[in-house]
């Protein structure tokens, strides 16, 4: 297939990144890690759960655990503090979700509190809580940045049984005397790796010194590291320790392939000719800066195509209408820093691109992971000159 066709436009040049990894060693080496669904253990109804969580459970499609949900339910039903590792795609967020759901029910006075590097997986535990709370009359919020903070303010004062958040905003809303944590009994810290990796540890530090009345804590990180477990151990006590696949599983559904191009004007008639074959359905593109990914798309647009774009510069409705469009097809390329897309969960996402090169093996990872889910094959490239 030949995608260096020229075509008669006048594009801009502009410098990318230079990266120092080698992309046919990350494709090597990706091979052995990239994030594949789970091995399923055994039927919910085999769970003793409330009929009405069981059945919102059901409704859900959800008819088996995953390896992550089978390994971390009974023993967080039971009250216990855990250490998940895990990576995205595991059913983590169910893990957690579940049993506490079910606690809120044997127990009026549970409460909890999710912490989230990210606004999109904030959201994404928000509306994952609400399915499974169906009928059940539970109120719940979510406060992330780039929303109206007066509008949180005005949350606060419900009769919460769930808070979900971003470390920044939440702490916005503690200092602002808006949100009281100090009876909240349930702490989830989500992505704890990557909270870490955004310059989070103040922030968690302080929701966590904050909640006087914790009585559970449950912790999931794709890895932990030596450096990173003096402050897990203040965190969490005497937890049960569980993992599935040490975060990194088999590449059996995500086909890897480098292009090698030449000029920037030619890079793009690439890209171009590629995402127009019929195959690409829905492309998720990569590119290393805001600047970057605005620029790309702008291209795209002009020559045609329905893009649009996610980075940490537009605001959170601007960021959840784009998700959406490109959820329902509306959309065929986003186009993602990747901070803006780390931990958002598209079904259905035919390719990655990465049109510029990731700064380490873990984004390398996280990029391709968001094809080839839920038993679906995807495809991932990566432009190289």
């Amino acid at each position: 297939m030949n995608y260096n066709k020229n075509r008669n436009q006048k594009r801009s040049s502009g410098k990318r990144p230079v990266s120092r990894l080698n992309p046919e060693l990350l494709v090597k080496k990706a091979t052995q890690t990239i994030e594949k669904p789970q091995v399923i253990t055994r039927d919910f109804a085999e769970i003793e759960l409330h009929q009405q969580l069981s059945k919102n459970i059901s409704d859900k499609g959800y008819s088996t655990t995953t390896e992550i949900q089978d390994k971390s339910i009974d023993d967080l039903l039971q009250g216990n503090n855990l250490i998940g590792i895990a990576a995205t795609g595991t059913g983590k967020t169910g893990a957690f979700l579940i049993p506490m759901v079910q606690q809120m029910l044997e127990n009026n006075e549970i409460t909890g509190l999710v912490v989230v590097p990210t606004r999109e997986l904030a959201q994404q535990v928000f509306e994952e809580f609400k399915s499974l709370t169906k009928d059940l009359r539970f109120q719940s919020a979510c406060f992330i940045g780039g929303t109206n903070v007066e509008k949180d303010i005005v949350k606060t004062k419900q009769n919460l049984k769930l808070v979900v958040g971003t470390p920044g905003r939440l702490n916005d809303l503690i200092d602002r005397k808006a949100l009281r944590i100090n009876n909240i009994s349930t702490l989830v810290l989500d992505e704890f790796d990557r909270m870490l990796d955004m310059g989070f540890i103040k922030d968690i530090q302080k929701l966590v010194s904050g909640m006087h009345s914790r009585k559970q804590t449950m912790l999931f990180s794709a890895t932990v590291n030596s450096s990173q477990e003096k402050l897990i151990n203040q965190i969490v006590h005497n937890p049960i320790h569980v993992a599935v696949s040490n975060g990194t599983k088999s590449s059996d559904n995500v086909e890897q392939d480098i292009i090698k191009v030449g000029s920037n004007e030619n890079k793009f008639d690439v890209l171009f000719n590629l995402v127009n074959e019929p195959s690409f359905e829905k492309v998720l593109l990569f590119a290393e800066t805001k600047r970057a990914v605005n620029k790309l798309s702008k291209q795209l647009i002009k020559s045609g195509l329905k893009s649009d774009v996610i980075h940490g510069n537009k605001s959170q409705n601007y960021r959840t209408k784009a998700i959406a469009q490109f959820k329902s097809g509306k959309t065929k390329i986003l186009v993602a820093t990747d901070v803006a897309a780390r931990g958002i969960d598209i079904k259905g996402v035919t390719h990655v691109i990465n049109y510029q090169l990731p700064q380490s093996m873990d984004s390398y990872i996280h990029r391709i992971g968001r094809t080839g889910r839920a038993e679906t094959t995807g495809m991932a490239y990566t432009f190289v000159n």
